[in-house]
């Protein structure tokens, strides 16, 4: 990690659970001094104890960055310890589910702020963030918040701040979809006549497997498909079922995407 302004002034974060601490890893590997780091969090885990960061000591004295990463249910109570920090231009970069940045306008004030959504593959450098900024971000602020998010990950820009909504029925709640999907795939294996494990087995490898195909090669999904699709053969049989506009995926992700898309509309409206 490049950024000398980050390790000389310092980087807070407000919350430290599984995400933040999946960035936290990131960045301590990219190297950022320990040291320069400051986290505040009610229940710091024994893992973040042994990293040598600042525990509970305040944000420090107008840090470059303070990432808030507590869960949204939290927010009332975290965002007024924020009131009090000497702002300077500090850059907030918040990963909370659900709140609009005009929740953070109304407590912090007319600061640099940027939005961003996650997801759990972070937790395994494999996950994707969409980050958006308000009025006061800078190319210059994107692109510190790209790195320090690229830490756990892809990182895309949004044109708009309401297509936030959407990015969380994709990619927020999606990986929970592809689990689903190995669930289902297992069950279905079992009910053909495989053993549990080994059904299980097959389903989680051939998922996670597919996934690094398409990410890997960069290829067309649609084209991959076609690559594995013999005419007449076994495949084309499973994806005539699946496949079926009517009652086959493409309805079904359609509607799953769309509720929880209105469920994060709902949520951000209070």
């Amino acid at each position: 990690m490049q950024d000398t302004d980050l390790a000389r002034r310092g980087l807070a974060l407000l919350g430290c659970g599984k995400m933040g601490s999946a960035m936290l890893a990131g960045w301590l590997a990219r190297g950022l001094p320990a040291d320069s780091v400051r986290v505040q969090d009610p229940n710091p885990s024994d893992w973040l104890q042994a990293q040598g960061v600042h525990i509970n000591e305040g944000f420090g004295n107008s840090p470059a960055v303070v990432l808030i990463a507590v869960k949204p249910q939290m927010m009332g109570e975290a965002l007024p310890a924020l009131q009090t920090l000497p702002k300077g231009d500090t850059l907030f970069v918040s990963v909370a589910a659900g709140t609009p940045i005009t929740t953070y306008e109304a407590h912090l004030g007319d600061v640099p702020i940027v939005r961003a959504m996650p997801n759990t593959p972070a937790a395994v450098g494999k996950g994707i963030t969409a980050i958006i900024g308000n009025a006061r971000t800078t190319d210059a602020h994107l692109k510190t918040a790209e790195d320090l998010l690229s830490a756990v990950g892809e990182v895309v820009r949004l044109e708009d701040e309401s297509q936030m909504d959407a990015v969380t029925g994709v990619s927020g709640s999606g990986p929970a979809y592809v689990f689903h999907m190995i669930e289902c795939l297992a069950k279905a294996g079992e009910a053909e006549g495989l053993a549990p494990e080994l059904a299980m087995a097959l389903a989680r490898a051939t998922v996670a497997g597919a996934g690094a195909l398409a990410q890997e090669t960069g290829e067309d999904p649609a084209q991959l498909r076609r690559n594995v699709t013999s005419p007449n053969g076994t495949t084309q049989a499973g994806l005539e079922v699946l496949m079926n506009e009517d009652d086959g995926l493409p309805p079904l992700m359609r509607a799953t995407v769309a509720a929880a898309a209105r469920r994060s509309k709902e949520l951000a409206n209070g």
